[in-house]
């Protein structure tokens, strides 16, 4: 493994120094100019913000290359067409041109490179990989140009995914490309200074038009000269490194198109903008989606020194995961109702799918079915280690179709398919061990009818039963979990709530304010009057005392309601907590579930 050099690093400091100069000097003669970002409706920003900030992103990385980095073939290439694509977006931000002449821009671009010979070496048929890598190119361009919706997104995702390469170019020895790359990232960490939230600045389409391009183009770099291994570094590394605008624009196009909107026009329905619907704050947002280009990022650089089967067991799993949290936010409601309405009625694909997300059951067997595979080979892996090999990978191929089929006929009887994920509860989890214990016994008996159990390990049932448990367990609670990793904010119009009573009616009170939002409350904690549930945790919520320290709580805790669980109250008590909640000046409410019969007219 390669180190990286005082050389790389003065490169990097040089380029964030100027970058940093730059884009002050640009965001002062963008306002001179009036080159200035008006809020709109179907825009995140919700004031005037400075323009053209991808030229101060395309200056710097230029000018470093042009003094520090070793020009070769390859690099020249690059940075000339990336060039073109900075001038192409430059005329859009002053003139606004048509997206199909961006277009056109885009593949004269993507096409000269690949004259010059930058391709992904993928099938070996020449024709085939000169498209491939055209489209490679052209996606990630737009990618990236559809990715800068919020302060700090683009750039900062492109700096981590450029980090990432930057660390594929150590590990592989290529010096003159990891100069290169630092250049630009110094470029882009330069300008996100001012270009996270609060942002002073937007990098415009000349700069995404550059940074998408140049960031598709140097993957190509490591693509060159016979340096991969395989099919899984030349497709899979770069896709994980450029992860998060491949799957934002994958999700935006793929919604849009259902809805019936036009994927080039505006909108407020990315990915960032639905983790805000959700709670979270737009730099909390950005955070996030950050923390997961660094884990695609981490994982390109596993999947670029395991082997083919390790590797796509890993990818495997990561889009398992990836799935689960797009689902997810595709629930996240973006339009108003009727809008909705609307589109089911004259999109017969989009309420077909409103109706499949509503059951989830074809889903949830196509999951399960990935996850009694990746259990199954973990097994083998935990038992076994790299197996891939020996006589153990012609046993786990054998008996996989057996493994599958018994477990999903397991699920279906014992009643795995009836739940609902929102409601997944440790009854469930009972339930689940009672269809992976039956799954592995139908499994190993049927193995034991057909290959006698020759060669088996029966470390690798009982390994293979608890990774399914806990991989059933996981992905039948990622909602839950989902919703506890992007807590709700406290906002104005939300009421900080604080239950009295700790028991079972206080739990049922805090999970119907959780699940529920249009109750507007934020429950901070609950009260109780016995000492010994004082200091224990409910949910994550502390038990305070009743007695006489409730006036300190409420004003610690800025409470403005007190909700009652408790059904059998004393009068006494109740009226001196009536007095003091008054006194207070906080609202005092019982909280219960009534059952009352219906009256007919």
């Amino acid at each position: 493994m390669q180190y990286i050099s005082a050389n790389t690093l003065l490169i990097l400091g040089v380029s964030f120094a100027l970058g940093v100069a730059m884009t002050l000097l640009v965001r002062s003669v963008a306002w001179r100019l009036d080159f200035v970002a008006k809020p709109k409706s179907d825009r995140w920003h919700k004031r005037p913000t400075a323009m053209l900030g991808g030229t101060a992103i395309f200056v710097t990385s230029i000018v470093v290359y042009l003094i520090f980095v070793p020009h070769t073939r390859d690099s020249l290439v690059l940075v000339g067409g990336s060039s073109f694509l900075f001038l192409v977006g430059l005329v859009d931000d002053v003139l606004t041109i048509r997206p199909y002449q961006k277009l056109i821009g885009q593949l004269i671009g993507a096409i000269a490179i690949v004259q010059f010979g930058l391709t992904l070496p993928l099938t070996g048929v020449e024709i085939i990989d000169y498209a491939i890598t055209v489209f490679w190119i052209v996606g990630i361009t737009n990618a990236i140009n559809l990715l800068d919706n919020m302060d700090g997104l683009a750039a900062g995702i492109s700096a981590i995914a450029s980090i990432s390469l930057a660390i594929n170019f150590a590990v592989n020895g290529l010096d003159s490309e990891l100069a290169l790359i630092a250049a630009f990232v110094g470029a882009l960490l330069g300008f996100l200074v001012f270009n996270f939230n609060p942002a002073s600045i937007f990098m415009g389409d000349c700069g995404s038009m550059f940074v998408g391009f140049f960031l598709a183009g140097s993957v190509l770099l490591n693509q060159t000269g016979g340096r991969s291994r395989g099919i899984v570094p030349i497709l899979a590394v770069p896709v994980l490194i450029l992860f998060v605008p491949i799957f934002d624009t994958t999700f935006v196009t793929l919604l849009r198109k259902l809805w019936g909107r036009s994927v080039s026009q505006g909108g407020r329905d990315h990915t960032s903008h639905r983790l805000v619907a959700l709670g979270l704050s737009e730099r909390s947002a950005v955070l996030m989606l950050y923390a997961f280009a660094i884990s695609a990022g981490a994982l390109s650089l596993v999947v670029s020194r395991a082997d083919f089967v390790q590797s796509l067991a890993l990818i495997s799993t990561f889009s398992i995961v990836l799935v689960i949290v797009g689902v997810y936010l595709s629930k996240v409601h973006v339009y108003e109702a009727e809008q909705e309405e609307k589109a089911a009625e004259e999109n017969a694909v989009f309420a077909f799918l409103i109706e499949l997300s509503y059951k989830r059951r074809i889903f949830e067997v196509f999951l399960d079915v990935a996850l009694i595979t990746l259990s199954y080979y973990s097994a083998y892996w935990i038992v076994f280690g790299s197996f891939e090999t020996t006589a153990n990978w012609n046993l786990f191929l054998r008996s996989l179709p057996i493994i599958i089929l018994f477990k999903l006929l397991a699920f279906l009887v014992v009643g795995v398919y009836r739940g609902l994920w929102r409601y997944t509860s440790a009854a469930d989890f009972v339930t689940f061990g009672k269809a992976v214990v039956l799954g592995s016994t139908l499994s190993v008996l049927t193995i034991l009818l057909f290959y006698r159990f020759m060669d088996y390990s029966r470390a690798v049932f009982i390994v293979d039963g608890m990774v399914l448990l806990i991989a059933l367990i996981g992905s039948r609670t990622a909602f839950r979990l989902i919703r506890l990793a992007i807590p709700l904010p406290a906002s104005d119009d939300k009421r900080n709530a604080l239950i009295y009573g700790a028991g079972d009616g206080g739990e049922m009170v805090l999970r119907e304010l959780q699940n529920n939002p249009k109750l507007r409350y934020v429950p901070v904690g609950f009260v109780d009057d016995d000492p010994l549930k004082v200091g224990k945790l409910i949910h994550g919520l502390e038990v305070f005392a009743a007695n006489g320290e409730l006036a300190q709580i409420c004003a610690k805790k800025d409470i403005s309601e007190v909700l009652l669980s408790v059904r059998d109250f004393p009068p006494e008590k109740l009226r001196s907590l009536r007095e003091t909640c008054r006194d207070l000046d906080v609202t005092l409410k019982r909280a219960r579930i009534i059952i009352e019969p219906v009256e007919f007219e």
